[in-house]
């Protein structure tokens, strides 16, 4: 590799992926979304682009009622090429135990590799069912939500009463916790300097006025 080539790579955005499908909860992954997206606040503006990836090519319906045309298929998706992978809940998760399998089978593959995977809400029953919070700390809705998914699920003594968890690049919140959920995801990331995720939450989070002046100096 040459060093204008070497210097490309270092400075080619790291993509992060979200996992679509029909009844997806496109309000519990807004926040986090659009803060990876945009280079607004960033530690490095520029460094983060973000990609869908579904079972199919085919679109897809929000629960919001938006379109989305995912950008590539589970099977297309590698690891290494990816920063993260985001699970977000939706009806389907509950409706159809069967149903996102390959979104949960690209999920083991991401954290066998180490690469980050975050999750919310309904599809914290679906790595729940595949055994996947077994051996990590994690939350969902509520610990009886993951007891009754009728899955392989055997990992109740690591289960936390908190907004989000993130045990070793597994984040996992429940419905109630996006803006928390997007926090730690954007921590793990390392989107924002310190302060500025602090100021980020104060003021999204907790509707502390005081905290915009940090984020226009940013």
């Amino acid at each position: 590799m040459t060093k204008t080539q070497a210097a490309s790579a270092a400075s080619a955005p790291r993509t992060v992926h979200l996992a679509v499908f029909d009844s997806l909860a496109d309000w519990e992954i807004g926040h986090l979304m659009a803060r990876i997206a945009s280079p607004r606040w960033q530690r490095a503006p520029g460094q983060f682009e973000t990609r869908t990836v579904a079972e199919t090519r085919a679109p897809v319906r929000t629960m919001g009622g938006l379109t989305v045309v995912p950008d590539l298929t589970f099977d297309q998706l590698d690891p290494s090429a990816s920063a993260m992978l985001i699970l977000p809940g939706g009806d389907v998760w509950d409706a159809d135990p069967t149903a996102n399998g390959a979104a949960i089978e690209c999920a083991r593959r991401f954290l066998h590799t180490g690469v980050p995977v975050a999750a919310i809400c309904g599809a914290t029953a679906g790595l729940a069912r595949a055994g996947l919070l077994d051996e990590r700390d994690h939350t969902s809705s509520a610990p009886e939500y993951l007891q009754y998914t009728g899955g392989a699920y055997a990992g109740s003594a690591r289960y936390r009463l908190e907004p989000v968890v993130d045990d070793r690049g597994l984040i996992t919140a429940g419905p109630t916790h996006p803006v928390e959920f997007a926090r730690a995801a954007l921590a793990r990331l390392d989107v924002f300097t310190p302060e500025v995720l602090d100021a980020w939450y104060r003021l999204f989070g907790q509707d502390d006025p005081s905290a915009y002046g940090v984020l226009a100096q940013a």
